[in-house]
Protein backbone atom coordinates (compact mmCIF):
# COMPACT_ATOMS: atom_id res chain seq x y z
CA UNK A 1 0.00 0.00 0.00
CA UNK A 2 1.60 3.27 -1.10
CA UNK A 3 1.90 6.43 0.88
CA UNK A 4 -0.90 8.16 -1.07
CA UNK A 5 -3.47 5.52 -0.13
CA UNK A 6 -2.36 5.44 3.51
CA UNK A 7 -2.55 9.21 3.75
CA UNK A 8 -5.94 9.30 2.02
CA UNK A 9 -7.28 6.60 4.35
CA UNK A 10 -6.03 8.50 7.37
CA UNK A 11 -7.74 11.65 6.10
CA UNK A 12 -11.04 9.83 5.49
CA UNK A 13 -10.98 8.11 8.89
CA UNK A 14 -10.26 11.46 10.47
CA UNK A 15 -13.06 12.95 8.38
CA UNK A 16 -15.46 10.27 9.62
CA UNK A 17 -14.59 11.11 13.22
CA UNK A 18 -14.97 14.79 12.43
CA UNK A 19 -18.37 14.00 10.92
CA UNK A 20 -19.59 12.71 14.26
CA UNK A 21 -18.19 15.68 16.18
CA UNK A 22 -19.23 18.14 13.48
CA UNK A 23 -22.75 16.72 13.38
CA UNK A 24 -23.18 17.55 17.03
CA UNK A 25 -21.43 20.92 16.66
CA UNK A 26 -23.45 22.03 13.62
CA UNK A 27 -26.70 21.02 15.27
CA UNK A 28 -25.75 23.11 18.30
CA UNK A 29 -24.84 26.09 16.09
CA UNK A 30 -28.13 25.81 14.18
CA UNK A 31 -30.18 25.67 17.37
CA UNK A 32 -28.18 28.58 18.81
CA UNK A 33 -28.88 30.71 15.72
CA UNK A 34 -32.61 29.89 15.80
CA UNK A 35 -32.87 30.62 19.53
CA UNK A 36 -31.02 33.93 19.07
CA UNK A 37 -33.39 34.97 16.27
CA UNK A 38 -36.49 33.74 18.11
CA UNK A 39 -35.68 35.99 21.05
CA UNK A 40 -36.19 38.94 18.73
CA UNK A 41 -38.63 37.47 16.19
CA UNK A 42 -41.03 40.40 16.56
CA UNK A 43 -38.42 42.66 15.01
CA UNK A 44 -37.73 40.43 11.99
CA UNK A 45 -40.17 40.59 9.09
CA UNK A 46 -38.32 38.10 6.88
CA UNK A 47 -38.60 34.63 8.45
CA UNK A 48 -36.46 33.28 5.62
CA UNK A 49 -33.43 34.50 7.55
CA UNK A 50 -33.73 31.23 9.48
CA UNK A 51 -33.13 29.12 6.33
CA UNK A 52 -29.34 29.01 6.85
CA UNK A 53 -29.89 27.75 10.41
CA UNK A 54 -32.31 25.05 9.20
CA UNK A 55 -29.76 23.93 6.62
CA UNK A 56 -27.05 23.80 9.28
CA UNK A 57 -29.15 21.53 11.52
CA UNK A 58 -30.10 19.25 8.62
CA UNK A 59 -26.48 18.91 7.52
CA UNK A 60 -25.42 18.25 11.12
CA UNK A 61 -27.88 15.37 11.53
CA UNK A 62 -26.88 13.81 8.21
CA UNK A 63 -23.17 14.16 9.03
CA UNK A 64 -23.62 12.37 12.34
CA UNK A 65 -25.42 9.44 10.69
CA UNK A 66 -23.16 9.01 7.69
CA UNK A 67 -19.88 9.29 9.59
CA UNK A 68 -20.22 5.56 10.27
CA UNK A 69 -20.70 4.87 6.55
CA UNK A 70 -17.47 6.66 5.70
CA UNK A 71 -15.52 4.83 8.39
CA UNK A 72 -16.63 1.35 7.24
CA UNK A 73 -16.19 2.13 3.54
CA UNK A 74 -12.65 3.41 4.12
CA UNK A 75 -11.50 0.43 6.16
CA UNK A 76 -12.95 -2.09 3.67
CA UNK A 77 -11.88 -0.04 0.64
CA UNK A 78 -15.32 -0.67 -0.77
CA UNK A 79 -15.69 1.05 -4.12
CA UNK A 80 -19.48 1.21 -3.73
CA UNK A 81 -19.19 2.42 -0.17
CA UNK A 82 -16.59 5.04 -1.08
CA UNK A 83 -18.67 6.21 -4.04
CA UNK A 84 -21.69 6.57 -1.73
CA UNK A 85 -19.53 8.42 0.79
CA UNK A 86 -18.30 10.75 -1.96
CA UNK A 87 -21.91 11.46 -2.97
CA UNK A 88 -22.76 12.26 0.65
CA UNK A 89 -19.80 14.64 0.93
CA UNK A 90 -20.75 16.33 -2.36
CA UNK A 91 -24.34 16.88 -1.22
CA UNK A 92 -23.22 18.27 2.14
CA UNK A 93 -20.60 20.45 0.47
CA UNK A 94 -23.27 21.87 -1.85
CA UNK A 95 -25.64 22.45 1.09
CA UNK A 96 -22.94 24.28 3.04
CA UNK A 97 -22.05 26.44 0.04
CA UNK A 98 -25.76 27.27 -0.31
CA UNK A 99 -25.94 28.16 3.39
CA UNK A 100 -22.91 30.43 2.99
CA UNK A 101 -24.47 32.22 0.01
CA UNK A 102 -27.80 32.64 1.82
CA UNK A 103 -25.93 33.84 4.89
CA UNK A 104 -24.22 36.58 2.89
CA UNK A 105 -27.53 37.57 1.30
CA UNK A 106 -29.46 37.79 4.56
CA UNK A 107 -26.58 39.48 6.35
CA UNK A 108 -26.93 42.43 3.98
CA UNK A 109 -30.73 42.51 4.44
CA UNK A 110 -30.79 42.60 8.23
CA UNK A 111 -30.46 46.39 8.43
CA UNK A 112 -33.45 47.14 6.19
CA UNK A 113 -35.65 44.50 7.80
CA UNK A 114 -34.92 45.78 11.31
CA UNK A 115 -35.62 49.40 10.40
CA UNK A 116 -39.15 48.67 9.18
CA UNK A 117 -40.18 46.04 11.70
CA UNK A 118 -38.75 47.74 14.80
CA UNK A 119 -40.55 50.99 14.05
CA UNK A 120 -43.85 49.09 13.73
CA UNK A 121 -43.34 47.10 16.94
CA UNK A 122 -42.31 50.14 19.02
CA UNK A 123 -45.37 52.07 17.79
CA UNK A 124 -47.61 49.21 19.05
CA UNK A 125 -46.16 49.36 22.57
CA UNK A 126 -49.05 49.67 25.02
CA UNK A 127 -47.79 47.93 28.16
CA UNK A 128 -49.89 44.78 27.61
CA UNK A 129 -49.39 43.25 24.15
CA UNK A 130 -46.85 40.72 22.87
CA UNK A 131 -45.07 43.66 21.20
CA UNK A 132 -44.73 45.22 24.62
CA UNK A 133 -43.05 42.13 26.03
CA UNK A 134 -40.73 41.97 23.01
CA UNK A 135 -39.69 45.61 23.37
CA UNK A 136 -39.17 45.32 27.14
CA UNK A 137 -37.07 42.18 26.67
CA UNK A 138 -35.01 43.87 23.95
CA UNK A 139 -34.35 47.05 25.91
CA UNK A 140 -33.58 45.17 29.12
CA UNK A 141 -31.24 42.61 27.56
CA UNK A 142 -29.36 45.03 25.29
CA UNK A 143 -29.44 47.99 27.71
CA UNK A 144 -30.84 50.31 25.07
CA UNK A 145 -33.78 52.65 24.53
CA UNK A 146 -35.66 53.48 21.34
CA UNK A 147 -35.06 52.35 17.78
CA UNK A 148 -32.40 54.82 16.62
CA UNK A 149 -32.47 57.09 19.66
CA UNK A 150 -34.25 57.28 23.00
CA UNK A 151 -36.03 60.35 21.61
CA UNK A 152 -37.89 58.07 19.15
CA UNK A 153 -40.26 57.33 22.02
CA UNK A 154 -41.57 60.91 21.83
CA UNK A 155 -43.39 60.06 18.58
CA UNK A 156 -45.17 56.99 19.98
CA UNK A 157 -48.71 56.79 21.45
CA UNK A 158 -47.21 55.45 24.69
CA UNK A 159 -45.19 58.63 25.34
CA UNK A 160 -48.12 61.02 24.92
CA UNK A 161 -50.51 58.88 26.95
CA UNK A 162 -48.13 58.29 29.88
CA UNK A 163 -47.13 61.79 30.99
CA UNK A 164 -44.33 62.08 28.40
CA UNK A 165 -42.32 59.17 29.78
CA UNK A 166 -40.53 56.24 28.17
CA UNK A 167 -41.09 52.63 29.37
CA UNK A 168 -39.27 51.63 32.54
CA UNK A 169 -37.41 49.00 30.53
CA UNK A 170 -35.28 51.96 29.39
CA UNK A 171 -34.05 52.38 32.95
CA UNK A 172 -30.49 51.30 33.69
CA UNK A 173 -31.84 49.56 36.78
CA UNK A 174 -35.48 48.49 36.44
CA UNK A 175 -35.76 47.89 40.18
CA UNK A 176 -34.73 51.48 40.85
CA UNK A 177 -37.93 53.22 41.99
CA UNK A 178 -36.37 56.63 41.33
CA UNK A 179 -36.38 55.94 37.58
CA UNK A 180 -39.80 56.95 36.28
CA UNK A 181 -38.96 57.05 32.57
CA UNK A 182 -38.94 60.83 32.43
CA UNK A 183 -36.52 62.33 29.92
CA UNK A 184 -35.38 64.65 32.69
CA UNK A 185 -33.63 61.64 34.25
CA UNK A 186 -31.18 60.81 31.46
CA UNK A 187 -28.56 59.77 34.00
CA UNK A 188 -30.92 56.93 35.04
CA UNK A 189 -31.81 55.86 31.47
CA UNK A 190 -30.06 53.80 28.84
CA UNK A 191 -29.64 56.20 25.94
CA UNK A 192 -28.02 53.97 23.32
CA UNK A 193 -30.24 52.99 20.35
CA UNK A 194 -31.58 49.42 20.13
CA UNK A 195 -31.40 49.02 16.36
CA UNK A 196 -27.62 49.23 16.11
CA UNK A 197 -27.14 46.88 19.06
CA UNK A 198 -29.60 44.30 17.78
CA UNK A 199 -28.15 44.49 14.28
CA UNK A 200 -24.65 43.93 15.64
CA UNK A 201 -25.84 40.96 17.70
CA UNK A 202 -27.58 39.28 14.75
CA UNK A 203 -24.64 40.00 12.44
CA UNK A 204 -22.25 38.41 14.95
CA UNK A 205 -24.43 35.32 15.32
CA UNK A 206 -24.72 34.88 11.56
CA UNK A 207 -21.00 35.51 11.01
CA UNK A 208 -20.15 32.90 13.63
CA UNK A 209 -22.37 30.35 11.92
CA UNK A 210 -20.91 31.14 8.49
CA UNK A 211 -17.35 30.78 9.77
CA UNK A 212 -18.16 27.32 11.15
CA UNK A 213 -19.76 26.29 7.84
CA UNK A 214 -16.74 27.50 5.87
CA UNK A 215 -14.37 25.47 8.03
CA UNK A 216 -16.32 22.26 7.50
CA UNK A 217 -16.65 22.94 3.77
CA UNK A 218 -12.85 23.08 3.45
CA UNK A 219 -12.52 19.77 5.30
CA UNK A 220 -15.04 18.14 2.98
CA UNK A 221 -13.13 19.38 -0.07
CA UNK A 222 -10.04 17.48 1.06
CA UNK A 223 -12.25 14.52 1.89
CA UNK A 224 -13.51 14.38 -1.69
CA UNK A 225 -9.93 14.39 -2.99
CA UNK A 226 -9.04 11.53 -0.64
CA UNK A 227 -11.98 9.40 -1.82
CA UNK A 228 -10.87 9.91 -5.41
CA UNK A 229 -7.29 8.86 -4.57
CA UNK A 230 -8.32 5.66 -2.77
CA UNK A 231 -10.86 4.70 -5.42
CA UNK A 232 -8.39 5.19 -8.27
CA UNK A 233 -5.55 3.33 -6.53
CA UNK A 234 -7.86 0.47 -5.48
CA UNK A 235 -9.17 0.11 -9.04
CA UNK A 236 -5.61 0.09 -10.38
CA UNK A 237 -4.53 -2.72 -8.04
CA UNK A 238 -7.56 -4.86 -8.81
CA UNK A 239 -7.08 -4.47 -12.54
CA UNK A 240 -3.41 -5.35 -12.32
CA UNK A 241 -2.32 -1.89 -13.47
CA UNK A 242 1.07 -0.81 -12.21
CA UNK A 243 2.12 2.83 -12.23
CA UNK A 244 5.15 3.74 -14.40
CA UNK A 245 7.35 4.54 -11.40
CA UNK A 246 6.75 1.08 -9.82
Amino acid sequence: MDCGVITSKAILLLLSLIFWAAGAALTYVGVYVIRSYNNFENFLEDKYTLIPAAIIISVGVVMFIFGLVGCCATIRESKIGLSFFLLIILVMFAAEVAALVLGFIYQSRINGDLQRSMNDVFMKYDGKSSETRAVDYLQTQLHCCGVESYTNWTTTPWFSSHNNTVPRSCCKNITDTECTGSLDQLDLLNTEPCKSKLEMLLQDVLSYAMLVILGFAVIKFFGMLSVCVITCRTSSRRSGYQPLHA
